[in-house]
């Protein structure tokens, strides 16, 4: 198969939850030498807003997003062994990523957390219902060079803003930029409560930090 194949093939597997074919689809796409940053991004990655896109218009409900999420997290694990020791080699930076406090989305936040790795971040994920007291003191002890938080719900939304500001209280702020996302989260709201960036989708918001390392000569 050449690449493109593979491509449609990943994407396809997401956007039609194919959790039985997905770990050979990934390793065929593995083992005839596709890239898997690019197996990843132009892959599965738009398989996944495709799905989200569905979500937001009301064509899919919550439980076909999570199983394309399942989807997405067996592709990767097939794919992992081929990036890490690439990755690995060329780490520039630390980043936490969570999904705030009262929230338990976490497609966004995992597809944010693997385009990051891919790039050659560490990230730590805290997982979903994180508290702004164990984000600062995450941070205290990682010293992370970006934070990304997550919301999926208008109301988990204030969270954001409470991080930010244990953030400061913790004298961690100016170490940090922080990075705010979710399908409510406005550019807006990211500046109302002193976040760095919105991250319009996952890849926009990996971007963004990319070029915060690379501005900074690189990171760590």
């Amino acid at each position: 198969m050449m690449r493109d194949e593979h491509l449609r093939a990943l994407r396809e597997a997401i956007t039609g939850m194919d959790l039985e074919n997905i770990k050979n689809v990934a390793q065929a796409a593995m083992q005839d030498g596709v890239d898997p940053q690019i197996a990843i991004t132009e892959g599965m990655v738009p398989g996944m807003v495709e799905v989200g896109e569905k979500f937001e218009a009301g064509e899919y409900f919550l439980s076909e997003l999570v199983v394309a999420g399942e989807v997405m997290k067996d592709g990767i694990a097939v794919m992992e062994p081929y990036l890490t020791a690439e990755a690995a080699e060329e780490s520039r930076a630390k980043a936490i990523v969570a999904t705030v406090e009262g929230d338990y989305h976490d497609i966004g936040k995992n597809i944010v957390a693997t385009l990051l790795s891919v790039q050659g971040f560490e990230v730590k994920d805290l997982g979903t219902d994180v508290s702004a007291e164990r984000i600062v003191e995450e941070a205290k002890s990682y010293q992370p060079d970006v934070i990304g938080l997550s919301a999926l719900l208008s109301t988990t939304m204030p969270r954001m803003g409470e991080v930010i500001k244990a953030l400061d209280e913790a004298g961690l702020r100016k170490k940090t930029k922080v990075i705010v996302g979710g399908t409510p989260v406005t550019p807006a709201f990211a500046k109302s409560i002193g976040a760095d960036h919105c991250a319009l989708n996952a890849i926009e918001g990996v971007h963004a930090c990319v070029e915060w390392m690379a501005n900074a000569g690189g990171g760590r």
